[in-house]
C-alpha cells in the first residue's frame, strides 16, 4: 500500500506565505498597526454571548450583507461574503474559471491571482507592465484578444507597486476584456479612487474588498465583493454551506458601525505613508509612488536579500519582494506606527550608510 500522489501540476507551485520571524517591528504583510477601536470589541464580545453556538450560521449572511450594501449604496444582492477577499477570488475561479478557461494578469502583480487560478484548474495568461508598473494598455488589448480570459485581474492599487489605476485605464480594461473584470481593492480605502463607481447591472466588473486592512481585523479574514446580481448568485453556487461563521458575521456587521475611526486609521497611514516616501528620497534607494499602506523601494548600493537580512538583524522585518517577477532587488514595506516607522527608517539608513 502507498499514499497516493497528489496532482502533479501541484508540485510546480509553492504556497504564497510571509516569513513569520520573531522581531520588534512587523512591517511585512500590510497589516493595520492598530487593533480595532475599544467599542468595536465591547460590542462583540456582547453579542457573542447569545449566538446559539448548536444551530448553524444564517447561510447567506444577511444582517452582514444589508450593512455593506448600505455602506456602499447598493442591494444586498450584489454583495458576496467569503473568509477574506482570497476566498472570494478562489470563488470567482470556481466560478468562471476551471479547465479550458483562463485568467489574465499583469505582472508584477498580487501573487495569489495566478496562484489561486492555478489551483482551480484556469490557466493563466501574462502580460508585463511598463517599468514604471504603470498598465501598458497595448500589452493588455493583445493579451486579452490572444487568450480571451474568462476572468482579468485588476489589482488597484496594485500590490507589491502601491501604484493604483485611474478610471480611463478601467474602462479601457472593461471595454476590452472578452469575460468578467475583477479590480482587486484591497488596498482601496487608501487610494484616491475606487472601481467600486463603475459597478453597475449588466457590466461584468467586480471589486473586491478586504477588512484586514483599514478595518484592523486581518485575524477574522473576511473579505467580499460587490458586482451585479447573476455573479453574485454564481459565487454562492461554488460556496460551501456555512462557510461564513456566526462570530465572522457579527465582527463584520459591527465594524461597519465604526466608519469613522476607520477613516482615521487611513488619515494616519496616508501621513505616514508620505512621511517614509519623503524619508527614503534623502537615503540611496529607488522608491515607487504608492496610494496603498506599503511602499516598494530598490537599495541602489547592496543586494535587496543582504538589506532584508540586514534589518532583521536589527530586529525589523519588511516583505523580500526580490524573486517576484519584474521586482528584482526590491523590498517592500508595511506602512506602520509612527515609532514603527520611524525603527524601520532608522535601521534602513544605518544599513546603507
Amino acid at each position: 500500500m502507498a499514499l497516493p500522489e497528489p496532482r502533479e501540476d501541484l508540485g510546480l507551485r509553492e504556497g504564497y506565505h510571509s516569513p513569520q520571524v520573531d522581531v520588534a517591528v512587523r512591517l511585512n504583510t500590510n497589516e493595520s498597526p492598530l487593533p480595532p477601536p475599544p467599542a468595536w470589541l465591547d460590542a462583540l464580545r456582547a453579542e457573542i454571548g447569545g449566538i446559539a453556538f448548536h444551530r448553524y450560521p444564517d447561510r447567506h449572511a444577511t444582517a452582514l450583507r444589508e450593512a455593506l450594501a448600505g455602506l456602499h449604496g447598493v442591494r444586498p444582492s450584489q454583495i458576496f461574503c467569503a473568509n477574506g477577499s482570497n476566498e472570494v477570488l478562489q470563488s470567482l475561479c470556481l466560478a468562471y474559471g476551471g479547465p479550458g478557461r483562463s485568467v489574465a494578469v499583469f505582472e508584477p502583480t498580487y501573487a495569489l491571482h495566478s496562484h489561486i487560478a492555478h489551483l482551480t484548474g484556469t490557466a493563466v495568461a501574462e502580460g508585463r507592465r511598463r517599468p514604471d508598473f504603470s498598465l501598458d494598455l497595448d500589452v493588455v488589448s493583445d493579451v486579452l484578444s490572444g487568450a480571451h480570459p474568462a476572468i482579468t485581474f485588476v489589482c488597484s492599487p496594485n500590490n507589491p507597486t502601491g501604484m493604483a489605476e485611474d478610471a480611463s485605464a478601467v474602462r479601457s480594461v472593461l471595454a476590452a476584456a472578452p469575460g468578467l473584470v475583477v479590480v482587486d481593492e484591497a488596498y482601496g480605502q487608501f487610494a484616491d479612487w475606487s472601481a467600486l463607481s463603475l459597478v453597475g447591472d449588466g457590466v461584468p466588473l467586480v471589486v473586491t474588498r478586504t477588512f484586514s486592512k483599514t478595518w484592523s481585523m486581518a485575524a477574522a479574514r473576511l473579505g467580499y465583493l460587490v458586482g451585479p446580481d447573476p455573479v453574485v448568485a454564481a459565487l454562492e453556487r461554488v460556496a460551501l454551506p456555512y462557510h461564513l461563521d456566526a462570530v465572522k458575521q457579527i465582527a463584520g456587521r459591527l465594524a461597519v458601525e465604526f466608519v469613522g475611526e476607520m477613516d482615521e486609521r487611513v488619515g494616519l497611514i496616508v501621513r505616514e505613508r508620505r512621511r517614509i516616501l519623503a524619508a527614503l528620497g534623502s537615503l540611496p534607494v529607488t522608491a515607487w509612488p504608492s496610494q496603498a499602506n506599503f511602499v516598494l523601494f530598490r537599495p541602489e548600493l547592496r543586494k535587496g536579500r543582504e538589506v532584508w537580512q540586514a534589518l532583521v538583524d536589527r530586529s525589523v522585518l519588511v516583505r523580500d519582494a526580490s524573486s517576484w517577477p519584474g521586482l528584482s532587488g526590491c523590498l517592500r514595506v508595511t506602512v506602520g506606527s509612527p515609532a514603527d516607522n520611524d525603527a524601520f527608517l532608522s535601521a534602513l539608513a544605518e544599513v546603507l550608510s
